[in-house]
């Protein structure tokens, strides 16, 4: 008898964990509600399958043996109605899938094209404009107006990643040589939570993103910040550090627009301050992470493309201060 508590307790922690900001059965989005849809169909029709097939096992189990000579053409007829029901369920859900893959389709070319680039392990973000002055890329954090379609153009710059933002939209792979689309549309503003869904290597876990939902106004805004060059700081420790990250490899694999680091290797460093987390997810954007980060990257994410440069106390802390200060 008290195994039954138990497993009523366990239940309701399950169900619990299906609403959060990664959950495909919270969905705040067009692409995500078919999806939820589709699930709760399958799950419906497998359970009302699974509870039949036990009741006529408990039937035949429970059943007295008999020499009727109708048995035979009972089982028969039992069997056929079986395989008949199974080849209508199979087709009805793969026609369900079928319009379901359809409603979520990708959306018309005057949509919003973002390009999603998956990284070993971080996201690497575009924002293309047909006027290269008002293309921006930032990393790991994507920004879209709410109710509005928007194309997110998937590529790999070396294995096969997935991205799956559970609350707003369905799995697509991002493939090595091969373009994929995939169509995010929120109903609702708000901060949504992704991560790779395909082993891509030793830090898969830790190459999560952040998807964040403005009112198109707030999402104009901070399109027309990110477009600009990053800020001359003016707080003395900044100011240095500014100096110490130019004259430091960080500028051979680091952008921040209006300086002379244009590296490539690494995330565009511009704005990196604005950004809500760093390092794919795994730590909050404050001066202490960016400084703990910045003198062993290999300490908190072993594995990931970033050397240990070598830092005085006195760099490490004006370089994080002028990490800081890119907003």
């Amino acid at each position: 008898m008290r195994t039954a508590p138990a497993l009523l307790l366990s239940i309701m922690a399950t169900a619990a964990g299906c609403s959060s900001n990664q959950s495909a059965l919270d969905p705040h989005g067009a692409p995500a509600i078919h999806v939820e849809h589709l699930i709760i169909g399958i799950t419906i029709i497998c359970s009302i399958v699974w509870v039949l097939v036990m009741a006529m096992l408990g039937w035949a189990l429970m059943r007295e043996r008999s020499s009727d000579s109708s048995q035979p053409r009972l089982l028969t007829l039992t069997v056929s109605t079986a395989v008949a029901a199974t080849v209508v369920i199979i087709a009805g859900l793969t026609v369900a899938s079928f319009y379901t893959t359809r409603s979520i389709g990708l959306p018309e070319n005057g949509a919003l094209t973002i390009t999603v680039r998956g990284q070993q392990w971080w996201w690497q973000v575009l924002y293309a404009d047909p006027d290269p002055a008002l293309s921006f890329q930032t990393a790991n954090e994507i920004h879209i107006p709410v109710g509005h379609d928007v194309r997110i153009q998937l590529e790999s710059a070396d294995v096969v990643h997935s991205f799956w933002v559970p609350s707003l939209a369905g799995k697509q792979d991002l493939v090595p040589g091969r373009n994929n689309s995939l169509l995010l549309r929120a109903e609702r503003p708000g901060i949504y939570r992704g991560q790779c869904a395909e082993f891509c290597g030793l830090q898969h876990t830790h190459m999560a993103m952040i998807i964040v939902v403005d009112e198109p106004a707030d999402y104009e805004r901070w399109a027309a910040a990110q477009r600009e060059n990053g800020v001359t700081p003016t707080d003395q420790d900044a100011a240095a550090g500014k100096v110490a990250f130019l004259s430091k490899p960080c500028a051979a694999c680091h952008t921040v627009r209006g300086t002379p680091a244009t590296g490539t290797a690494g995330p565009d460093l511009t704005h990196i301050g604005s950004r809500q987390t760093i390092a794919a997810g795994l730590l909050e954007t404050t001066r202490g992470s960016l400084a703990a980060w910045i003198a062993d990257p290999q300490t908190l994410k072993p594995g990931n493309n970033m050397p240990m440069v070598p830092l005085s106390s006195i760099e490490l802390r004006d370089i994080s201060a002028y990490m800081e200060s890119l907003k």
